[in-house]
């Protein structure tokens, strides 16, 4: 076996504590403009400057940034932004990843433009409106590039990567591929996508010049699920026999550092427990859903009223945002979320899907203790650092005190 031969296996490289840190102080300025100086989640009102069809169902959309907030849009590859609009009279809000490498649209001073890609769900109000009506011109409140869906690897140097999408999970894996790929001149990037047809490939012409830009670089392999290919092994659904040949015979899942995975429920859980079974350590594999398999994403109560009666017991719930302290009573009965009872005195507390999924609500749990009645964001060492969802966290203690500016 040649030295150089990709099938040659290694265990992923464990980061000292120095990468960690470069890796937390890049995310830290990323996030935060080139100055460093930390920007809290917040809106700001930006232009539609391109609406691009990428297939009958999606479409690529760019803002433009002012030169005022283009340190504010900062952002790595991987990461989101919510968006926000008033569609029949009602606030909607959706949280869309980042689709271009970090320094697409830049000019050393920060972004110039951003663009996120929007597939249309069955029944989907924005979703819809964004394909059908939407249009180059039309101003939309775009929240800062968020999310911790972003590499760890301080050193890309023989990197290998690996990433796993479906549908329009591809959003942020290209940007990931593409950011990858240009770091460093000897890291490699396997990209498994799989889509119902051909039809169906968002970002097509997108991912053949990146092949074409890399092609030794750059393992690019098309599943299709309802459309015959040459290779029997990329026709049809991804099951688990199919998955674990797919990563023993083009994947080649001992050689990889990092992976990615992004996509429905079902296939990211299926890839983790598969991934963990062969014995990729979890620490090594990050994820990010675009469903959770529980139907329509979740429409946030946004400060409903609660009513607090003379002699019921209740939570007392403080919270950290902007450098601002403020606190909030909870009827115990109520069952109320932090982030529900956070915007009933502070509307611009950052939420987005309120589902669990998107993450933008997280904050640190300084004082007291939580249940979350989901997680489909926050990753075992966020766990660790007490890192939770507002907008699944319920108070079990009479006073729980989080900090949404750590």
């Amino acid at each position: 076996m040649r030295p150089d031969d990709p099938r040659q296996a290694r265990g992923p490289r464990k980061p000292d504590p120095q990468q960690e840190h470069i890796a937390e102080t890049l995310l830290t300025t990323a996030v935060g403009g080139p100055r460093g100086k930390a920007h809290r989640a917040r809106f700001h009102t930006l232009r539609v400057a391109a609406v691009r069809p990428l297939t009958d169902a999606s479409v690529e959309v760019t803002f433009a940034i002012p030169e005022q907030s283009r340190d504010e849009f900062d952002y790595l590859a991987g990461q989101h932004v919510a968006l926000r609009t008033m569609l029949d009279g009602h606030e909607v809000r959706r949280s869309y990843s980042l689709c271009r490498a970090e320094d697409a649209g830049g000019g050393g001073d920060g972004p110039r433009t951003i663009s996120v890609a929007i597939k249309r769900d069955l029944g989907g109000r924005f979703s819809t409106w964004a394909q059908t009506e939407l249009q180059v011109g039309d101003q939309i409140d775009v929240m800062n590039p968020q999310g911790t869906f972003t590499s760890k690897l301080a050193d890309l140097d023989d990197a290998h990567v690996a990433g796993i999408a479906a549908g329009s999970g591809i959003t942020p894996l290209m940007a990931l591929a593409a950011t990858v790929l240009a770091r460093s001149h000897t890291s490699r990037f396997t990209l498994v996508y799989t889509n119902r047809s051909s039809l169906d490939v968002m970002f097509l012409d997108e991912l053949s010049d990146l092949k074409d830009r890399y092609p030794t670089r750059l393992a690019l392999h098309h599943v299709l699920s309802r459309e015959q290919r040459t290779a029997p092994l990329l026709s049809g659904r991804i099951d688990e026999p199919r998955l674990r040949r797919i990563l023993d015979e083009l994947v080649l899942a001992d050689t990889v550092d990092e992976w990615f995975l992004c996509g429905p429920f079902e296939l990211v859980q299926l890839c983790r427990d598969t991934l963990t079974d062969i014995g990729v350590d979890p620490a090594h594999v990050r994820y990010e859903l675009f469903t959770t398999g529980e139907g329509p994403g979740a429409e946030p109560a946004a400060g409903r009223p609660v009513v607090v009666a003379a002699d019921e017991p209740v939570r007392r719930i403080e919270f950290t945002l902007d450098g601002q302290s403020q606190a909030v009573e909870s009827p115990v009965g109520a069952h109320e979320s932090i982030l529900n009872a956070a915007l009933r005195v502070r509307p611009d507390v950052p939420f987005a899907c309120a589902g669990g999924v998107c993450g933008t609500c997280r904050a640190r749990l300084l004082e007291g203790s939580v249940t979350m009645t989901e997680n489909y964001a926050l990753e075992p060492d966020e766990l660790e650092r007490g890192y939770v969802l507002t907008c699944q966290s319920h108070p079990t203690t009479d006073t729980v005190i989080v900090d949404y500016d750590v």
